[in-house]
């Protein structure tokens, strides 16, 4: 299981007001508003969540790094747990002709607005409990979306990306900190996170669950 940070250099490029972020409004109805994942998460105020999430080419970066990271080939079947509304599947069957992408997220509105192209590969779902048999993926990708459950939930799914996945073609990304500033940091400016852990406790949680995939993490700087 290797740590790779394939976005932290891309999640650092954007400012943040930290203090701002929890005197500015009600955080804790903001974060209840967030927890929702509806219409406000994605395209409301940028209180709620996003402030609008559309497609704007950043995730063919990403897409392309992955491809050569992991070796990726057309007939490979690739599955993205919380993949919102399909903007990194759509990069990837757009760089890498062929592939077979799905995707699975809580959200009834991220999956109702997601790419056009991607729409019909995706669908609402629990990343605690997989709606596919046991080795179905040659790759399986998770960002930003475990973090969002309790330490039992988080468990629960890495041990779902470990069943689905064959092999140790995988990839986990979540929040953490290094330093109490990044742990201040990433409690204010939070709005869906349950489970707050250091990198090493994270790689804990991932090898007691037997996940043999390789993480990595963002960094509220």
């Amino acid at each position: 299981m290797a740590r790779i940070d394939f976005l932290q250099t891309q999640h650092s490029s954007t400012s943040r007001d930290y203090v701002q972020r929890v005197v500015a409004h009600d955080k804790a109805h903001c974060a209840e508003i967030a927890g929702r994942f509806g219409q406000e998460y994605w395209d409301g105020e940028r209180q709620y969540g996003y402030g609008g999430y559309r497609y704007d080419g950043r995730w063919r970066t990403l897409a392309d790094t992955l491809i050569a990271h992991y070796r990726l080939k057309p007939g490979d079947k690739i599955l993205d747990v919380g993949c919102g509304k399909g903007f990194l599947l759509y990069e990837l069957m757009t760089a890498l002709p062929g592939l077979a992408v799905a995707g699975i997220d809580i959200s009834r509105y991220g999956i109702e607005n997601a790419k056009e192209e991607v729409r019909p590969f995706l669908q609402i779902g629990d990343a605690r409990s997989l709606p596919y048999p046991d080795d179905t993926f040659d790759f399986v990708l998770s960002l930003g979306t475990l973090h969002n459950l309790p330490l039992e939930g988080a468990m629960a799914g890495f041990r779902e990306i470990e069943r689905v996945g064959r092999g140790s073609r995988k990839y986990v990304m979540v929040e953490s900190f290094r330093s109490e500033r990044e742990k201040m940091n990433l409690l204010y400016w939070q709005l869906t996170c349950q489970s707050f852990h250091s990198p090493e406790s994270w790689a804990w949680l991932a090898a007691q669950a037997g996940y043999t995939g390789d993480h990595g993490f963002i960094f509220f700087e």
